[in-house]
């Protein structure tokens, strides 16, 4: 598709981050949203990344239409169904704070949804050193991406609800993860860890799963800066948490590609032919280095690196012949595998979490480049 000559030019990021959310709310009403329809961290990501671009923008549109799939899933009561065996299904929880806290004094089904998917954490299956199994069906593995699936909700819940012991919960979890996950040699991050050391992909020694996908490296930068933004000043991980990030996007940025500023689906391995350039995972490690560099986590140095991968990203953006926004090239979701594995996913469009992560990715380059 081309970009057709009647689309109103874009001159800022959070333009962008418009478009991306108002095609998406022409295209499936609240209770529609893929896939079903149902609580799912695929709705959860684009629904919060609208919920933060409100928050700049305004309109009671954006507002509505996530209270529209919040209400949908869960009745007057409280009740709602979601997946009780798996991280990923906390990660939407992300939409009830603001709802409780504008609605609490006629509605408080949101506080008693928040605290059913508060009450899971005691309840899910644990490694031999306590780290989170990623659902109850892959024993004995966790996966990077369910540090943000469940921890950002659970930092969320203990500022929210004042239950302080969450957020020990999750630095914890950030441990393990890091333990059991971190190459030290790239500087990027496993997609998993088998402590059983069964699995087809399990390493026999340290039970790593063997590539880095993008994906679930970029939802781990996120967890870093909000982990980071829970964090007081004075609190004594602070410094390793900040070494951790830094050293993340450090290993980043020499995976970049030189020409377009984008990163691959397999990170370390750019120059395989087979190989190739996914765009949920470039957003979000954009987000990861401008959000740093917003917040100081970084310095300046890393800013042309995030300026250059936001522009090959608008590159690769596309709108059909309604004029309505496009994001192409999204891997569809991925178990764990070797690299065949990961480059034979299939890629779709606009789908929820890469679209999710094009928004939150244009609301951090706002901050440094106001305009294109």
């Amino acid at each position: 598709m081309n970009k057709p000559l009647h689309v109103k030019k874009l001159t800022t990021p959070l333009e962008w981050g418009k478009a991306a959310c108002d095609s998406l709310m022409a295209t499936f009403g609240p209770s529609e949203l893929p896939p079903d329809g149902r609580w799912h961290y695929h709705q959860g990501v684009f629904l919060e990344s609208m919920r933060q671009l409100k928050e700049i923008v305004g309109g009671d549109e954006y507002l509505n239409y996530i209270k529209g799939y919040v209400d949908h899933n869960i009745d007057k009561t409280g009740n709602f169904l979601w997946n009780r065996k798996e991280l990923d299904a906390i990660q939407a929880g992300l939409l009830l704070f603001e709802l409780d806290e504008r609605y609490k004094e006629k509605d408080t089904r949101y506080r008693v949804a928040a605290k059913k998917l508060r009450s899971m954490f005691p309840t899910l299956n644990r490694t031999s050193d306590g780290g989170f199994w990623h659902k109850d069906h892959y024993p004995y593995q966790m996966w990077l991406d369910g540090l943000y699936m469940g921890g950002v909700f659970a930092m969320n819940y203990a500022k929210a609800y004042n239950e302080p012991e969450l957020l020990d919960m999750v630095l914890e979890q950030e441990r393990l993860m890091r333990k059991h996950t971190l190459d030290h040699e790239t500087g990027l991050y496993h997609h998993a860890w088998d402590e059983s050391k069964v699995q087809s992909w399990a390493d026999s020694e340290t039970g790593k799963s063997p590539e880095f996908w993008g994906r679930a490296i970029g939802w781990y930068g996120i967890t870093y800066n909000e982990i980071l933004d829970f964090l007081p000043a004075t609190h004594e991980s602070r410094v390793e948490l900040e070494t951790a990030l830094k050293n993340l996007a450090e290993s980043l940025v020499q995976y970049q590609d030189e020409e377009n500023g984008l990163w691959y689906q397999v990170v370390d391995k750019p120059e395989r032919s087979d190989n190739w350039i996914e765009t949920s995972c470039s957003a979000l490690f954009i987000y990861t280095i401008a959000r740093a560099i917003r917040n100081g986590h970084l310095d300046e140095s890393f800013k042309e690196k995030a300026i250059k991968g936001y522009r090959g990203l608008l590159e690769r953006m596309e709108f059909n012949e309604e004029g309505q926004f496009v994001m192409p090239e999204i891997c569809i979701g991925t178990g764990v595998g070797d690299y065949e594995h990961y480059i034979n996913r299939p890629k779709t469009a606009n789908d929820l979490h890469g679209v999710g992560s094009f928004v939150l990715c244009s609301i951090e380059m706002q901050h440094l480049i106001p305009e294109l």
